[in-house]
């Protein structure tokens, strides 16, 4: 969900899955949803309103995907050439996060 709000995908306005409904196509525990819906309400995200549902009353992204489609044409360019190099997802990932982690400190130098 949170990708989704920092995405663009989800917005203010827009409803919430039922608990029962989101276990039903994820199989996970209800427990675990219940507590994602009550960290996104603590964070100011989303808000109960009972016998409706839960609404997104904030988001998270500054812009659309439709606004970076560049930007992620480019992303999946590199993400062909990683995955003819030999890589698998969670190299990808792996090779995201460092150079994600060195680019963050050289900003902050």
């Amino acid at each position: 969900m949170r990708q989704a709000l920092l995405l663009g995908l989800l917005v203010e306005g827009d409803k919430l899955p039922t608990v029962k409904e989101v276990v039903a196509k994820v199989a996970i525990n209800p427990n675990t949803v219940s507590k994602a819906y009550r960290e996104l309400e603590h964070e100011g995200l989303a808000a109960a309103k009972p016998g409706v549902g839960t609404f997104i009353i904030r988001s998270l992204g500054q812009a659309s995907l439709a606004d970076h489609g560049p930007l992620q044409d480019e992303l999946r360019g590199w993400l062909a050439k990683a995955r003819a190099a030999g890589l698998t997802g969670p190299g990808i990932e792996a090779m995201f996060q460092r150079t994600y982690g060195e680019t963050a400190d050289e900003e902050n130098r």
